[in-house]
């Protein structure tokens, strides 16, 4: 079977308490380890005819990263903590005081060596992932924004190889970095996802909340949402930029016509054909793009708001997390 966004359909629903904010997945399988709003770790079997919940619980605050990095499980939060996890004993293994604010996202390299967590105290962080020892600090964001406000680290991806980070904040700047050494590579822009009232709220929104490369790595895309006329809301369509990064070129301007809010995961399919976004606002929202021409290749309406998914290791299906609930898409084609 091939993988087709045109044949995306829904295997399955599953309800569950809370806001679901991240999402890893154990290989070859569909167990997954979902972190919530409650400041816990949830852990089931989604496919299973009838799933048992387990929780892990060690934060004090939403839990909004995680990663597995070889037989390691690491979530982050907004205590600022990063937590290793004795999954036998679903207990904490260890625990490390990883960033003065609100950590917004861990990622882990492909083969499992390193660990970047980046949070609003505007510094990603590499640790070795089976020590737990900070290995090095990466300072390429901008404490405040432009208009004097506390700016936010949103997110980081780092590529399929291995070798490239990326890391992107409030105000839509993005840093390429060389995992290995922490060397800066280049940099990009995306100051349409930024949105600053300067009248009635005197507050900014938005900012880079996705990022993911290419699969050979020359092309970055960041997710976020448009200029926001009501701040109060997410009253804007969604937005994808895609770049390559070396040459500092914006090759795409995906602005939907469709779905409103922020693209909270993106994911390249392996060949590099196409590019899925998903977010939402008081709902949610798959997008497929065809990246030969930038057109839209598919687009579905999520049953939740959705914060974070993966593909299987084949590409055909997909697991998502969001708003009290889980959601599987089958991609199978004929």
């Amino acid at each position: 079977m091939t993988t087709d966004p045109n044949a995306l359909k829904t295997v399955k629903e599953l309800g569950q308490p809370g806001i679901l904010l991240c999402l890893a997945r154990w290989p070859q399988s569909s167990r997954l380890f979902c972190g919530s709003s409650d400041g816990n770790v949830y852990e089931l079997d989604v496919l299973a005819e009838k799933p048992e919940t387990r929780s892990l619980a060690g934060h004090s605050g939403y839990v909004t990263g995680l990663a597995l990095a070889g037989e390691h499980l690491v979530s982050g939060a907004y205590d600022g903590r990063l937590i290793w996890w004795d999954l036998e004993q679903a207990q904490p293994l260890r625990t490390v005081d990883a960033h003065q604010r609100w950590i917004r996202g861990v990622e882990a390299s492909p083969d499992g060596r390193w660990l970047v967590s980046v949070g609003d105290d505007m510094v990603a962080r590499v640790w070795d992932a089976a020590s737990g020892n900070l290995e090095r600090e990466l300072r390429g964001h901008e404490p405040r924004t432009p208009h004097h406000f506390p700016s936010m680290l949103y997110c980081a991806a780092i590529s399929p190889d291995g070798r490239l980070l990326a890391t992107a904040d409030r105000v839509g700047h993005v840093v390429v970095w060389e995992l290995e050494s922490g060397k800066q590579l280049g940099s990009v822009e995306a100051p349409l996802m930024y949105t600053w009232d300067p009248k009635q709220r005197i507050h900014s929104i938005g900012g880079v909340r996705s990022l993911a490369f290419s699969p050979d790595g020359v092309l970055l895309a960041a997710g976020g949402i448009g200029q926001i006329g009501n701040i109060d809301h997410l009253d804007s369509h969604a937005r994808v930029e895609v770049f390559d990064w070396q040459k500092q070129e914006r090759v795409h301007e995906l602005a939907s016509d469709k779905f409103k809010g922020l693209v909270e995961r993106l994911v390249f399919d392996a060949a590099g054909n196409w590019l899925l976004a998903a977010g939402g606002d008081h709902g949610g929202f798959l997008q497929f793009h065809d990246l030969s021409t930038g057109k839209p290749i598919k687009d579905e309406k999520a049953p939740m708001h959705v914060h974070d998914l993966e593909l299987d290791e084949s590409q055909q299906t997909i697991f998502a997390a969001g708003h009290g609930k889980l959601a599987v898409w089958s991609l199978a084609g004929a």
